[in-house]
């Protein structure tokens, strides 16, 4: 499961300068990441952003631990 999770992270030179983000989108890992450490639930952060799965944060937290 672990890398089904991971497959959602990626890394485009042309996209947020190269740095991993959620399924290409425009969504760095290291600020959603920043979200969770602010005390966001995974509800509230899916609220604010519309494009983003339940996955992508838990990609996000996966991705730390690796």
């Amino acid at each position: 499961m672990n890398e089904q999770l991971l497959s959602r992270i990626t890394v485009d030179p042309e996209i947020c300068h190269g740095k991993p983000i959620i399924r290409g989108l425009r969504y760095p890992v290291e600020n959603v990441l920043e979200l969770l450490a602010s005390g966001m639930s995974h509800a509230e952060i899916l609220q604010d952003y519309e494009d983003l799965e339940e996955e992508d944060l838990l990609a996000c937290l996966t991705f730390t631990i690796n």
